[in-house]
């Protein structure tokens, strides 16, 4: 009897350690499951129960944003603030150096976006909402995925980039953001660049199904800037140019009169000497220095009229760009 109790004891033994290990290997799938899906159980938590606001919603649509895109948008309950708030969500701007007014909290803690009114920055909203949005779409790239990307950044950077405004915008996170440089890349060439190279092109297409719309709000608000600048620097250049007739002219002026007035004592002085024929024949030349003089003084006057008016007319399209950069400023003005 004990030799059969002894049998029976070793089956049951061996399926305890059989169910021990399929109990550990369920729990290693499900483990290795819930970290393959990490992201996705995430966005889950972060989405249950969240409906994006209709603005938030408008500008994912207005982006083009993919279902992938979109969802890593409002994974991060983006939010449009005003400008006190904004600049306590966003301090410097989130760091920035580009033409967006926006800021993504790294571990996709939050993004944060200026309201801009003003018709004439029509499109800001939508380019940053795309950039804060590819932000939080770099901190998801896989290590091989990311190296793939920065690589095809990086070569387009270094050989393909001839657009001096966001050289310089490249050339300002290479201070202020080093470490984050590429990041950054990913973003502003994403949104802000209308033709890249292929490989580019078909990276982006996993977040918009129509990049260029997102490029063309760029260049529709970024005009605004910039037609402005060339009116002021046209304007600038034209007014050193009627400075220099001006000042000519003045000059001019200054030594017709010298030769007026020494005409003027001579003739007083045959006026005064009784030479009268010698005073009538000087008359006639030095009233045609009086009239060479008025006409002369004219010109002057017109030159200085014509100066004036371009000085007001370019301060005031000087005045516009500032209240543009003052509306696409994340600090308010201050009420007096």
């Amino acid at each position: 009897m004990p030799q059969a109790q002894s049998k029976n004891r070793r089956p049951q033994a061996g399926l305890t350690r059989v169910a021990a290990l399929l109990i550990l290997l369920v729990w290693l799938v499900v483990l290795g499951t819930a970290a393959a899906n990490r992201n996705n159980i995430y966005d889950w938590w972060q989405l249950r129960g969240y409906r994006a606001p209709s603005t938030v919603a408008g500008l994912a649509t207005q982006d083009t944003m993919t279902s992938y895109a979109r969802k890593l948008f409002y994974v991060n309950h983006p939010a449009i603030e005003d400008k006190a708030t904004f600049g306590n969500k966003c301090p410097n701007n989130g760091g920035e150096q580009t033409i967006v007014l926006g800021c993504y909290h790294s571990d996709e803690a939050g993004i944060f976006l200026l309201g801009v009114n003003d018709p004439r920055l029509d499109g800001v909203e939508e380019v940053t909402a795309a950039h804060e949005m590819l932000h939080a779409a770099y901190d998801r790239l896989g290590t091989a995925d990311r190296n793939n990307v920065d690589a095809l950044l990086m070569d387009y950077y270094n050989h393909d980039l001839h657009d001096q405004r966001l050289l310089n915008t490249i050339a300002a996170y290479k201070k202020s953001e080093p470490h984050d440089l590429v990041n950054e890349m990913h973003s502003v060439f994403g949104t802000e660049v209308a033709s890249l190279p292929t490989g580019l092109e078909r990276y982006y297409e996993r977040y918009f199904t129509n990049r260029a719309a997102v490029a063309a709000y760029t260049a529709q608000y970024q005009t605004e800037f910039t037609s402005r600048q060339a009116t002021v620097a046209q304007d600038d250049a034209e007014l050193t140019s009627l400075k220099g007739q001006i000042t000519s002219a003045e000059n001019a002026l200054k030594a017709k009169e010298t030769a007026i007035n020494a005409q003027k004592s001579q003739l007083l002085s045959e006026h005064n000497s009784g030479n009268v024929d010698a005073y009538n024949a000087g008359v006639p030349g030095y009233n045609s220095l009086i009239d060479g003089y008025n006409r002369e003084a004219q010109t002057v006057q017109s030159l200085i009229n014509q100066y004036n008016h371009l000085g007001a007319s370019r301060n005031a399209v000087a005045l516009e760009e500032d209240q543009l950069v003052n509306d696409l400023s994340s600090v308010s003005p201050i009420k007096q």
